[in-house]
């Protein structure tokens, strides 16, 4: 087994236990005649690295037995085919230039994950190239969670959703890599503005995008955005809302952490 894949812990539906894999031939099986009713296509543009080797198309193992188990191998097929790249298009790295949020994912070296929030005006997320965007980080609560670990396990995803004008969603897996501000806006003087709203970026996290895909628009919002004051730079707990849910407050009046 690779080093680097985590032994899942999760218990799989008793649906799975007949499925398994075959080993490879050494001889090539003949391939079935694609049906009539699919057009035919370009191979893929994206070149992938399955598990094993069992698979020309993306997504892990996991998948594959699931789209088998519960029949929907030949929809997630269509979509491997028909949205999914290795790169951003010309409409992706526009939609990434006018976001104003993201969702970025990270697993540190054991798979344990983490989620977290950015936010800026647009162009925050900057697209460097086709195969690479950066956003910033700044002076937050000294934490460091996603970076610490994107230090360990490279591997990001980055969800952007348009809740106000599209209604449509775009991810952008790959790999991330922690750069000095001063060292990125070397080798890209268009980055944004050093200073925003009184935050200076530190550093950048760069992604080298390895796949791009549409989140499709039935089950998103629509949101309207409404002016706010917003206490930029401050450290008063009450004023940005640090301690919400009362964990510090507990804590102060001799509660446990653990209630």
């Amino acid at each position: 087994m690779r080093p680097d894949l985590v032994t899942p812990t999760g218990v799989a539906d008793a649906a799975l236990h007949s499925l398994e894999f075959a080993e490879p031939s050494a001889e090539p099986a003949p391939q079935p005649a694609a049906p009539a009713h699919i057009p035919a296509v370009d191979p893929p543009t994206i070149e992938f690295h399955p598990f094993g080797g069992v698979s020309t198309l993306p997504g892990c193992d996991g998948e594959r037995l699931l789209q088998q188990t519960y029949g929907t191998a030949e929809r997630a097929e269509r979509f491997y085919r028909d949205q999914v790249l290795d790169h951003l298009n010309p409409e992706m790295a526009e939609f990434v230039e006018r976001m104003e949020m993201a969702f970025i994912s990270t697993a540190d070296a054991g798979g344990e994950c983490d989620s977290s929030f950015r936010a800026g005006p647009p162009g925050f997320l900057h697209v460097l190239d086709p195969k690479r965007i950066a956003y910033p980080e700044y002076r937050g609560n000294g934490v460091l969670a996603s970076l610490g670990n994107i230090s360990e396990n490279p591997h990001v995803a980055v969800l952007m959703i348009d809740f106000v004008r599209d209604l449509i969603g775009l991810h952008v897996n790959g790999r991330a890599s922690i750069i000095d501000d001063r060292e990125l806006r070397a080798e890209h003087p268009a980055l944004p503005k050093a200073q925003d709203r009184g935050r200076t970026p530190e550093r950048w996290v760069v992604v080298h995008v390895e796949e791009t895909y549409v989140h499709c628009r039935k089950h998103i919002p629509r949101l309207e955005p409404v002016p706010r004051e917003r206490d930029w730079g401050t450290d008063d707990m009450k004023r940005k809302g640090a301690d919400y849910f009362g964990v510090r407050a507990r804590q102060t009046a001799g509660h446990s952490l653990l209630g």
